[in-house]
Protein backbone atom coordinates (compact mmCIF):
# COMPACT_ATOMS: atom_id res chain seq x y z
CA UNK A 1 0.00 0.00 0.00
CA UNK A 2 0.89 3.78 -0.92
CA UNK A 3 2.51 5.73 2.04
CA UNK A 4 -0.26 8.23 2.44
CA UNK A 5 1.53 10.86 4.51
CA UNK A 6 3.28 13.00 1.58
CA UNK A 7 -0.32 12.50 -0.18
CA UNK A 8 -2.73 13.96 2.44
CA UNK A 9 0.12 16.36 3.07
CA UNK A 10 -0.44 17.88 -0.38
CA UNK A 11 -4.34 17.23 -0.44
CA UNK A 12 -4.60 19.34 3.02
CA UNK A 13 -2.21 22.20 1.76
CA UNK A 14 -4.24 22.41 -1.77
CA UNK A 15 -7.33 22.21 0.67
CA UNK A 16 -5.80 25.23 2.85
CA UNK A 17 -4.82 27.26 -0.54
CA UNK A 18 -8.85 26.24 -1.70
CA UNK A 19 -10.05 27.99 2.07
CA UNK A 20 -8.52 30.61 1.61
CA UNK A 21 -9.59 31.43 -2.28
CA UNK A 22 -13.31 31.19 -1.08
CA UNK A 23 -13.00 34.37 0.58
CA UNK A 24 -11.99 36.91 -2.78
CA UNK A 25 -16.08 35.78 -3.95
CA UNK A 26 -16.79 36.42 -0.55
CA UNK A 27 -15.39 40.07 -0.43
CA UNK A 28 -17.11 40.62 -3.73
CA UNK A 29 -20.26 39.76 -3.07
CA UNK A 30 -20.22 42.34 -0.62
CA UNK A 31 -18.88 44.69 -2.70
CA UNK A 32 -21.59 44.41 -4.96
CA UNK A 33 -24.41 43.79 -1.95
CA UNK A 34 -24.80 39.65 -2.89
CA UNK A 35 -26.27 37.50 -0.05
CA UNK A 36 -23.82 34.84 -0.74
CA UNK A 37 -20.87 36.28 1.23
CA UNK A 38 -21.85 33.97 4.25
CA UNK A 39 -21.41 30.68 2.33
CA UNK A 40 -18.54 31.78 1.37
CA UNK A 41 -16.98 32.72 4.54
CA UNK A 42 -18.42 29.82 6.43
CA UNK A 43 -17.19 27.28 3.69
CA UNK A 44 -13.70 29.00 3.60
CA UNK A 45 -13.28 28.87 7.18
CA UNK A 46 -14.22 24.82 7.48
CA UNK A 47 -12.15 24.04 4.64
CA UNK A 48 -9.27 25.92 5.35
CA UNK A 49 -9.45 24.93 8.92
CA UNK A 50 -9.73 21.04 7.34
CA UNK A 51 -7.15 21.32 4.67
CA UNK A 52 -4.57 22.99 7.43
CA UNK A 53 -4.91 20.09 10.03
CA UNK A 54 -5.12 17.38 7.08
CA UNK A 55 -1.12 18.61 6.13
CA UNK A 56 -0.23 19.53 9.83
CA UNK A 57 -1.08 15.81 10.90
CA UNK A 58 0.01 13.91 8.04
CA UNK A 59 3.50 16.10 7.63
CA UNK A 60 7.13 13.67 8.03
CA UNK A 61 10.09 14.77 6.87
CA UNK A 62 10.80 11.34 6.23
CA UNK A 63 7.79 10.67 3.88
CA UNK A 64 8.75 10.59 0.00
CA UNK A 65 6.18 10.66 -2.88
CA UNK A 66 6.58 7.60 -4.80
CA UNK A 67 4.93 6.54 -8.28
CA UNK A 68 2.23 4.82 -6.56
CA UNK A 69 1.31 8.17 -4.47
CA UNK A 70 2.04 9.98 -7.45
CA UNK A 71 -1.13 8.30 -8.92
CA UNK A 72 -3.14 8.52 -5.19
CA UNK A 73 -2.87 11.92 -5.65
CA UNK A 74 -3.34 12.79 -8.90
CA UNK A 75 -6.34 11.36 -8.69
CA UNK A 76 -7.68 12.48 -4.67
CA UNK A 77 -6.49 15.96 -5.08
CA UNK A 78 -8.85 16.73 -8.31
CA UNK A 79 -11.87 14.99 -6.07
CA UNK A 80 -11.16 16.61 -2.68
CA UNK A 81 -11.14 19.75 -4.30
CA UNK A 82 -14.27 19.23 -5.90
CA UNK A 83 -15.86 18.21 -2.79
CA UNK A 84 -15.15 21.02 -0.77
CA UNK A 85 -15.47 23.50 -3.86
CA UNK A 86 -19.28 22.50 -3.59
CA UNK A 87 -20.43 23.59 -0.06
CA UNK A 88 -20.43 27.21 -0.89
CA UNK A 89 -22.67 26.09 -3.69
CA UNK A 90 -24.60 24.20 -1.51
CA UNK A 91 -25.14 27.10 1.61
CA UNK A 92 -25.71 29.91 -0.72
CA UNK A 93 -29.42 31.08 -1.36
CA UNK A 94 -29.32 29.91 -5.41
CA UNK A 95 -31.80 26.52 -4.84
CA UNK A 96 -28.61 23.96 -5.53
CA UNK A 97 -29.13 20.51 -4.59
CA UNK A 98 -26.45 18.73 -2.78
CA UNK A 99 -26.44 17.04 -6.25
CA UNK A 100 -26.57 19.79 -8.40
CA UNK A 101 -23.88 21.63 -6.41
CA UNK A 102 -21.26 19.11 -7.07
CA UNK A 103 -21.88 18.55 -10.64
CA UNK A 104 -21.15 22.25 -10.96
CA UNK A 105 -18.39 22.10 -8.92
CA UNK A 106 -17.00 19.06 -10.28
CA UNK A 107 -17.93 20.89 -14.29
CA UNK A 108 -16.16 23.72 -12.97
CA UNK A 109 -12.66 22.33 -11.49
CA UNK A 110 -12.49 19.73 -14.46
CA UNK A 111 -12.90 23.12 -16.77
CA UNK A 112 -15.84 21.18 -18.40
CA UNK A 113 -18.66 23.73 -18.83
CA UNK A 114 -21.27 21.57 -18.37
CA UNK A 115 -24.10 23.45 -15.64
CA UNK A 116 -27.53 23.05 -13.95
CA UNK A 117 -27.77 26.90 -13.24
CA UNK A 118 -30.39 28.89 -15.14
CA UNK A 119 -30.98 32.82 -14.25
CA UNK A 120 -26.97 33.86 -14.72
CA UNK A 121 -27.28 37.68 -15.65
CA UNK A 122 -29.32 38.01 -12.40
CA UNK A 123 -26.78 35.69 -9.99
CA UNK A 124 -24.95 36.68 -7.35
CA UNK A 125 -21.26 37.72 -8.17
CA UNK A 126 -19.71 35.78 -5.65
CA UNK A 127 -20.71 32.27 -6.94
CA UNK A 128 -20.34 34.22 -10.65
CA UNK A 129 -16.53 34.62 -9.41
CA UNK A 130 -16.54 30.88 -7.90
CA UNK A 131 -17.30 29.23 -10.99
CA UNK A 132 -15.06 31.27 -12.57
CA UNK A 133 -12.05 30.96 -10.15
CA UNK A 134 -12.82 26.85 -10.22
CA UNK A 135 -12.39 26.56 -13.85
CA UNK A 136 -8.89 29.25 -13.45
CA UNK A 137 -7.79 26.82 -10.88
CA UNK A 138 -8.44 23.53 -12.93
CA UNK A 139 -6.52 25.13 -15.92
CA UNK A 140 -3.26 25.25 -14.52
CA UNK A 141 -3.89 22.49 -12.16
CA UNK A 142 -4.26 19.85 -15.43
CA UNK A 143 -1.06 21.58 -16.92
CA UNK A 144 1.06 21.23 -14.09
CA UNK A 145 -0.26 17.40 -13.32
CA UNK A 146 0.61 17.08 -17.74
CA UNK A 147 3.22 18.22 -17.39
CA UNK A 148 5.13 17.64 -14.18
CA UNK A 149 3.24 14.35 -12.77
CA UNK A 150 1.50 12.42 -16.05
CA UNK A 151 4.99 12.59 -18.07
CA UNK A 152 6.82 10.58 -15.52
CA UNK A 153 4.43 7.93 -14.53
CA UNK A 154 3.79 7.32 -18.16
CA UNK A 155 0.16 8.20 -18.55
CA UNK A 156 -1.27 7.72 -22.22
CA UNK A 157 2.08 8.37 -23.94
CA UNK A 158 2.58 11.03 -21.54
CA UNK A 159 6.15 10.16 -21.76
CA UNK A 160 7.17 12.23 -24.68
CA UNK A 161 6.52 15.35 -22.90
CA UNK A 162 8.92 14.45 -19.51
CA UNK A 163 10.70 18.61 -19.70
CA UNK A 164 13.91 16.72 -18.06
CA UNK A 165 15.56 13.31 -17.17
CA UNK A 166 15.00 12.17 -13.48
CA UNK A 167 14.16 9.34 -11.68
CA UNK A 168 10.99 8.82 -9.80
CA UNK A 169 10.68 9.90 -5.86
CA UNK A 170 11.01 12.24 -3.88
CA UNK A 171 12.04 14.83 -6.90
CA UNK A 172 8.80 14.75 -8.32
CA UNK A 173 7.39 17.56 -5.88
CA UNK A 174 10.50 19.84 -5.61
CA UNK A 175 10.08 19.85 -9.85
CA UNK A 176 6.54 20.15 -9.27
CA UNK A 177 6.73 23.30 -7.44
CA UNK A 178 9.17 24.90 -10.05
CA UNK A 179 7.11 24.04 -12.89
CA UNK A 180 4.08 25.10 -10.84
CA UNK A 181 5.40 28.34 -10.56
CA UNK A 182 6.50 29.18 -14.10
CA UNK A 183 3.42 28.30 -15.50
CA UNK A 184 1.72 30.13 -13.13
CA UNK A 185 3.28 33.41 -14.13
CA UNK A 186 2.58 32.75 -17.76
CA UNK A 187 -1.29 32.01 -16.92
CA UNK A 188 -1.43 34.98 -15.28
CA UNK A 189 -0.21 36.99 -17.57
CA UNK A 190 -2.05 35.38 -20.71
CA UNK A 191 -5.01 35.86 -18.20
CA UNK A 192 -4.56 39.82 -17.88
CA UNK A 193 -4.14 40.13 -21.49
CA UNK A 194 -7.18 38.21 -22.01
CA UNK A 195 -9.16 40.65 -19.63
CA UNK A 196 -7.72 43.85 -20.87
CA UNK A 197 -9.05 42.49 -24.75
CA UNK A 198 -12.28 41.96 -23.39
CA UNK A 199 -12.27 45.10 -21.58
CA UNK A 200 -11.58 46.87 -25.10
CA UNK A 201 -14.37 45.15 -26.62
CA UNK A 202 -16.79 47.30 -24.13
CA UNK A 203 -17.09 44.06 -21.51
CA UNK A 204 -17.36 45.68 -17.86
CA UNK A 205 -14.70 44.75 -15.58
CA UNK A 206 -16.12 41.98 -13.47
CA UNK A 207 -17.45 40.13 -17.04
CA UNK A 208 -13.87 40.64 -18.46
CA UNK A 209 -12.13 38.69 -15.40
CA UNK A 210 -14.78 36.34 -14.80
CA UNK A 211 -14.44 35.30 -18.73
CA UNK A 212 -10.91 35.63 -18.84
CA UNK A 213 -10.48 33.05 -16.55
CA UNK A 214 -13.10 30.65 -18.27
CA UNK A 215 -11.35 31.58 -21.71
CA UNK A 216 -7.52 30.62 -20.96
CA UNK A 217 -8.45 27.22 -18.72
CA UNK A 218 -10.80 26.16 -21.76
CA UNK A 219 -13.68 26.23 -19.52
CA UNK A 220 -16.79 27.64 -20.24
CA UNK A 221 -18.52 29.02 -17.75
CA UNK A 222 -19.91 32.56 -18.42
CA UNK A 223 -21.70 34.90 -16.29
CA UNK A 224 -24.37 35.05 -18.87
CA UNK A 225 -27.26 32.40 -19.99
CA UNK A 226 -26.19 32.87 -23.75
CA UNK A 227 -22.60 32.61 -23.15
CA UNK A 228 -20.46 34.36 -25.62
CA UNK A 229 -23.19 35.52 -27.60
CA UNK A 230 -24.37 38.27 -25.17
CA UNK A 231 -21.34 39.97 -26.19
CA UNK A 232 -20.08 39.35 -29.37
CA UNK A 233 -21.50 43.11 -30.42
CA UNK A 234 -18.51 44.44 -30.16
CA UNK A 235 -15.64 41.64 -30.78
CA UNK A 236 -15.70 39.96 -27.47
CA UNK A 237 -15.96 36.49 -29.48
CA UNK A 238 -12.40 37.27 -31.32
CA UNK A 239 -10.66 37.85 -28.64
CA UNK A 240 -12.19 34.91 -27.14
CA UNK A 241 -10.92 32.70 -30.16
CA UNK A 242 -7.05 34.05 -29.66
CA UNK A 243 -7.14 32.90 -26.27
CA UNK A 244 -9.08 29.77 -26.76
CA UNK A 245 -6.09 28.94 -29.05
CA UNK A 246 -3.34 30.16 -26.26
CA UNK A 247 -4.72 27.82 -23.39
CA UNK A 248 -4.63 25.06 -26.47
CA UNK A 249 -1.53 25.52 -27.61
CA UNK A 250 1.73 23.66 -25.03
CA UNK A 251 2.88 25.53 -22.07
CA UNK A 252 6.02 24.04 -22.37
CA UNK A 253 6.20 26.13 -25.74
CA UNK A 254 6.06 29.16 -23.62
CA UNK A 255 8.07 28.04 -21.45
CA UNK A 256 10.63 27.55 -24.14
CA UNK A 257 9.89 31.14 -25.93
CA UNK A 258 10.08 32.71 -22.59
CA UNK A 259 13.49 31.74 -22.22
CA UNK A 260 14.40 32.60 -25.78
CA UNK A 261 14.40 29.28 -27.50
CA UNK A 262 11.61 30.28 -30.36
CA UNK A 263 13.28 27.58 -33.01
CA UNK A 264 11.99 24.53 -30.65
CA UNK A 265 8.82 26.39 -29.51
CA UNK A 266 7.62 26.03 -33.67
CA UNK A 267 8.99 23.43 -34.46
CA UNK A 268 6.82 21.44 -31.94
CA UNK A 269 5.28 18.91 -34.24
CA UNK A 270 1.96 19.06 -32.35
CA UNK A 271 1.11 22.49 -31.69
CA UNK A 272 1.61 22.74 -35.91
CA UNK A 273 -0.81 19.63 -36.44
CA UNK A 274 -3.28 21.33 -34.20
CA UNK A 275 -3.17 24.63 -35.67
CA UNK A 276 -3.75 23.00 -39.05
CA UNK A 277 -6.53 20.54 -37.99
CA UNK A 278 -8.33 23.68 -36.34
CA UNK A 279 -7.48 25.47 -39.86
CA UNK A 280 -9.36 23.02 -41.93
CA UNK A 281 -11.91 22.01 -40.03
CA UNK A 282 -13.20 25.80 -39.59
CA UNK A 283 -12.75 26.08 -43.67
CA UNK A 284 -14.85 22.82 -43.68
CA UNK A 285 -17.85 23.95 -41.75
CA UNK A 286 -17.73 27.72 -43.20
CA UNK A 287 -18.05 26.06 -46.57
CA UNK A 288 -21.14 23.99 -45.77
CA UNK A 289 -22.47 27.15 -43.90
CA UNK A 290 -22.01 28.96 -47.40
CA UNK A 291 -23.34 26.46 -49.98
CA UNK A 292 -26.37 25.44 -47.38
CA UNK A 293 -26.88 28.75 -47.09
CA UNK A 294 -27.24 28.88 -43.21
CA UNK A 295 -24.97 32.27 -42.87
CA UNK A 296 -22.80 33.61 -45.99
CA UNK A 297 -19.93 35.74 -46.11
CA UNK A 298 -18.28 37.07 -42.94
CA UNK A 299 -20.64 35.84 -40.63
CA UNK A 300 -19.87 32.28 -42.01
CA UNK A 301 -16.51 32.58 -40.73
CA UNK A 302 -16.67 33.69 -37.65
CA UNK A 303 -19.17 31.29 -36.28
CA UNK A 304 -17.31 28.73 -37.59
CA UNK A 305 -14.37 29.87 -36.00
CA UNK A 306 -15.74 30.64 -33.38
CA UNK A 307 -18.18 27.47 -32.27
CA UNK A 308 -15.79 24.84 -34.10
CA UNK A 309 -12.81 26.22 -32.12
CA UNK A 310 -14.75 26.43 -29.07
CA UNK A 311 -15.45 23.02 -29.27
CA UNK A 312 -12.28 21.06 -30.34
CA UNK A 313 -10.59 22.68 -27.53
CA UNK A 314 -13.51 21.53 -25.09
CA UNK A 315 -14.07 25.63 -24.11
CA UNK A 316 -17.83 25.26 -25.11
CA UNK A 317 -18.61 28.79 -25.37
CA UNK A 318 -21.35 29.09 -27.44
CA UNK A 319 -22.36 31.99 -29.75
CA UNK A 320 -25.20 29.89 -31.82
CA UNK A 321 -27.10 26.80 -31.78
CA UNK A 322 -25.46 24.81 -33.65
CA UNK A 323 -28.15 22.23 -33.84
CA UNK A 324 -29.87 23.95 -36.33
CA UNK A 325 -27.57 24.12 -39.07
CA UNK A 326 -28.75 21.17 -40.23
CA UNK A 327 -27.61 17.47 -39.84
CA UNK A 328 -23.88 17.53 -41.11
CA UNK A 329 -23.05 20.08 -38.90
CA UNK A 330 -24.51 18.70 -35.60
CA UNK A 331 -22.52 15.19 -36.57
CA UNK A 332 -19.40 16.99 -37.27
CA UNK A 333 -19.22 18.76 -33.64
CA UNK A 334 -19.87 15.19 -32.13
CA UNK A 335 -16.95 14.53 -33.98
CA UNK A 336 -14.99 17.66 -32.75
CA UNK A 337 -15.13 16.33 -29.09
CA UNK A 338 -13.13 13.56 -29.52
CA UNK A 339 -9.78 15.71 -30.95
CA UNK A 340 -8.87 18.42 -28.16
CA UNK A 341 -5.99 20.48 -28.31
CA UNK A 342 -2.27 19.78 -27.12
CA UNK A 343 -0.75 17.89 -24.40
CA UNK A 344 0.44 19.94 -21.95
CA UNK A 345 -2.59 22.85 -22.14
CA UNK A 346 -5.86 23.65 -20.59
CA UNK A 347 -7.56 21.84 -23.64
CA UNK A 348 -9.28 18.06 -23.15
CA UNK A 349 -10.30 14.72 -24.59
CA UNK A 350 -7.87 12.72 -26.54
CA UNK A 351 -5.16 15.70 -27.73
CA UNK A 352 -3.89 16.05 -31.05
CA UNK A 353 -0.26 13.91 -29.80
CA UNK A 354 -2.21 11.05 -29.71
CA UNK A 355 -3.66 11.17 -33.22
CA UNK A 356 -0.17 11.53 -34.56
CA UNK A 357 1.51 8.89 -32.68
CA UNK A 358 -1.17 6.69 -33.87
CA UNK A 359 -0.61 7.77 -37.25
CA UNK A 360 2.65 7.06 -37.38
CA UNK A 361 1.88 3.34 -35.93
CA UNK A 362 -0.54 2.75 -38.46
CA UNK A 363 1.99 3.59 -41.28
CA UNK A 364 5.19 1.66 -40.11
CA UNK A 365 2.53 -1.09 -39.89
CA UNK A 366 1.05 -0.80 -43.59
CA UNK A 367 4.47 -0.37 -45.00
CA UNK A 368 5.70 -3.26 -43.40
CA UNK A 369 2.58 -5.60 -44.26
CA UNK A 370 3.81 -6.74 -47.69
CA UNK A 371 7.47 -6.19 -46.75
CA UNK A 372 8.10 -8.58 -43.59
CA UNK A 373 11.33 -7.96 -43.61
CA UNK A 374 11.41 -4.22 -43.85
CA UNK A 375 13.01 -2.12 -41.19
CA UNK A 376 10.09 1.20 -40.71
CA UNK A 377 11.48 3.19 -37.82
CA UNK A 378 8.60 5.21 -36.62
CA UNK A 379 9.63 8.65 -35.62
CA UNK A 380 7.82 11.45 -33.63
CA UNK A 381 9.38 15.23 -33.90
CA UNK A 382 12.65 13.55 -35.71
CA UNK A 383 12.95 11.53 -32.66
CA UNK A 384 12.28 7.53 -32.15
CA UNK A 385 9.20 6.85 -31.04
CA UNK A 386 9.93 3.81 -28.58
CA UNK A 387 7.39 1.63 -28.92
CA UNK A 388 6.57 1.77 -24.98
CA UNK A 389 4.83 5.20 -26.01
CA UNK A 390 2.88 3.92 -28.58
CA UNK A 391 1.68 0.95 -26.73
CA UNK A 392 0.50 3.87 -23.73
CA UNK A 393 -1.51 5.49 -26.71
CA UNK A 394 -3.37 3.21 -28.03
CA UNK A 395 -4.07 1.85 -24.84
CA UNK A 396 -5.45 5.25 -23.79
CA UNK A 397 -7.35 5.05 -27.32
CA UNK A 398 -8.99 1.97 -26.25
CA UNK A 399 -10.02 2.78 -22.54
CA UNK A 400 -11.51 6.20 -23.52
CA UNK A 401 -13.29 4.61 -26.24
CA UNK A 402 -14.75 2.06 -23.62
CA UNK A 403 -15.47 4.31 -20.99
CA UNK A 404 -17.20 6.54 -23.17
CA UNK A 405 -19.74 3.67 -24.51
CA UNK A 406 -20.11 2.43 -20.91
CA UNK A 407 -21.04 6.06 -19.76
CA UNK A 408 -23.34 6.56 -22.91
CA UNK A 409 -24.93 2.90 -22.51
CA UNK A 410 -25.48 3.97 -18.45
CA UNK A 411 -27.15 7.04 -19.65
CA UNK A 412 -29.53 5.66 -22.01
CA UNK A 413 -30.23 2.77 -18.99
CA UNK A 414 -31.34 5.69 -16.83
CA UNK A 415 -33.87 7.07 -19.50
CA UNK A 416 -31.92 9.54 -21.84
CA UNK A 417 -32.77 9.60 -25.38
CA UNK A 418 -29.92 8.41 -27.74
CA UNK A 419 -28.98 12.19 -28.79
CA UNK A 420 -28.63 13.36 -25.47
CA UNK A 421 -27.27 9.75 -23.53
CA UNK A 422 -24.22 9.61 -26.36
CA UNK A 423 -23.55 13.54 -26.59
CA UNK A 424 -23.42 13.54 -22.91
CA UNK A 425 -20.97 11.00 -22.76
CA UNK A 426 -19.05 11.98 -25.25
CA UNK A 427 -19.34 15.58 -23.51
CA UNK A 428 -18.38 14.54 -20.26
CA UNK A 429 -15.24 12.25 -21.01
CA UNK A 430 -13.81 14.74 -23.15
CA UNK A 431 -14.45 17.78 -20.86
CA UNK A 432 -16.40 19.64 -23.65
CA UNK A 433 -19.24 21.33 -21.45
CA UNK A 434 -22.38 21.46 -24.26
CA UNK A 435 -24.08 18.45 -25.57
CA UNK A 436 -26.31 18.04 -28.89
CA UNK A 437 -30.11 18.05 -28.69
CA UNK A 438 -32.80 20.52 -26.75
CA UNK A 439 -31.87 19.42 -23.72
CA UNK A 440 -28.43 19.57 -23.05
CA UNK A 441 -27.18 21.22 -26.33
CA UNK A 442 -25.63 24.51 -26.95
CA UNK A 443 -28.71 27.03 -25.68
CA UNK A 444 -29.95 24.12 -23.12
CA UNK A 445 -28.56 23.08 -20.05
CA UNK A 446 -28.23 19.91 -17.78
CA UNK A 447 -30.74 21.07 -15.09
CA UNK A 448 -33.52 18.87 -16.17
CA UNK A 449 -31.48 15.71 -15.87
CA UNK A 450 -32.30 12.91 -13.45
CA UNK A 451 -29.86 13.01 -10.69
CA UNK A 452 -28.60 9.15 -11.45
CA UNK A 453 -27.57 10.85 -14.44
CA UNK A 454 -25.67 13.91 -13.37
CA UNK A 455 -23.63 11.40 -10.69
CA UNK A 456 -22.86 9.42 -14.37
CA UNK A 457 -21.29 12.54 -15.82
CA UNK A 458 -19.54 13.84 -12.66
CA UNK A 459 -17.45 10.80 -12.95
CA UNK A 460 -17.08 11.07 -16.65
CA UNK A 461 -16.06 14.63 -16.22
CA UNK A 462 -13.57 13.30 -14.02
CA UNK A 463 -12.12 10.10 -15.46
CA UNK A 464 -11.63 12.15 -18.97
CA UNK A 465 -9.78 15.15 -16.54
CA UNK A 466 -7.78 12.69 -15.14
CA UNK A 467 -5.92 11.31 -18.27
CA UNK A 468 -8.15 8.17 -17.78
CA UNK A 469 -5.81 5.63 -16.72
CA UNK A 470 -4.50 7.76 -14.08
CA UNK A 471 -8.41 7.06 -12.16
CA UNK A 472 -8.61 3.52 -13.56
CA UNK A 473 -5.69 2.16 -12.09
CA UNK A 474 -6.83 2.73 -8.31
CA UNK A 475 -9.35 0.57 -9.17
CA UNK A 476 -7.09 -2.31 -9.81
CA UNK A 477 -6.65 -4.50 -6.69
CA UNK A 478 -2.59 -5.13 -7.38
CA UNK A 479 -2.28 -1.07 -6.73
CA UNK A 480 -3.00 -1.08 -3.05
CA UNK A 481 -0.77 -4.21 -2.61
CA UNK A 482 2.14 -3.74 -0.75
Amino acid sequence: MPDLRPVLFVVGLMLAGLGATMFVPMLVDLAYGGTSWQAFGVSGFVTALFGGIMALTSYSPKARLRARGAFLLTTLSWMALAGFAAIPLFMADIGLSLTDSLFEAVSGITTTGSTVMTGLDDTDKGILLWRAILQWIGGVGIIVTAMAILPMLKVGGMQLFRMESSEMGEKILPKTGQLAAAIGAIYLVLTILCMIGYIMTGMDGFDAVAHAMTTLATGGFSTSDASLGGFMDNGADLVAIAFMLAGALPFGVYLLAVRGAFKPAWSDPQMRGFLMVITLLIMLVTFYLWVSDVYIGKQALRLSAFNVISVVTGTGFVTADYNAWGPFAVSAFFAFMFIGGCAGSTACSIKIFRYQVAFEAMRAYVFKMPRRHAVSPMRYGGKPLPNSVVYSVLGFFFLFFTCFAVGAILLSIIGLDPITAWSGAASAIANVGPGLGDTIGPTGTYQNLPSTAKWVLMGGMLIGRLEIVTALVLLTPSFWRA
